[in-house]
């Protein structure tokens, strides 16, 4: 099956994550949809093993666990070769991240959970970036990074078309 909103979701991410990034100075706020939030500030990771720490402290959190059946399986982190993109092995619950010198792009929080809601995700409609992994992801964004952060994902990819 075609993955039919994969483009979309990527792009409608860059955007989130410049918003982030500009959002890093002092008091963390952005303009969205007419209202100003103040959002934490995303977690950078080193290496690899920051990633596997991170991942392993969000599958333990309550509301994921109560929230997420998946959440219960573990995810191991690896390294990628290359630097272009990050993934998720769904056989053997992996996620797959470049810490090169030119893939420290994916040592960040919003891509790591971007994974993660692969793990996550029931995938009840049969791609892998579709409505059922949108909805986990900006689940998923909203109970890790808080509710503010939920609502500019969840305004983004409306306002993308992307559900």
């Amino acid at each position: 099956m075609r993955d039919a909103n994969r483009g979309r979701v990527y792009e409608t991410e860059r955007i989130a994550h410049r918003l982030m990034d500009r959002a890093g100075g002092g008091a963390h706020t952005l303009q969205i949809a007419g209202t100003t939030l103040t959002v934490p500030a995303e977690a950078k990771f080193g290496d690899v093993g920051a990633v596997a720490r991170y991942v392993d402290d969000v599958l333990a959190l309550h509301p994921v666990r109560e929230r997420f059946v998946n959440a219960s399986a573990p995810v191991r982190v690896r390294r990628r070769k290359g630097s272009r993109a990050a993934h998720y092995e769904a056989s053997g619950h992996v996620i797959a991240v470049p810490d090169s010198a030119e893939g420290t792009w994916a040592l960040r929080e919003l891509v790591v959970l971007h994974e993660l809601a692969h793990h996550l995700d029931p995938r009840d409609d049969g791609q892998m970036h579709g409505a059922s992994f949108v909805d986990t992801l900006i689940e998923l964004v909203g109970l890790v990074l808080g509710p503010e952060v939920g609502l500019v994902y969840r305004v983004l990819f409306t306002e993308a078309g992307v559900r």
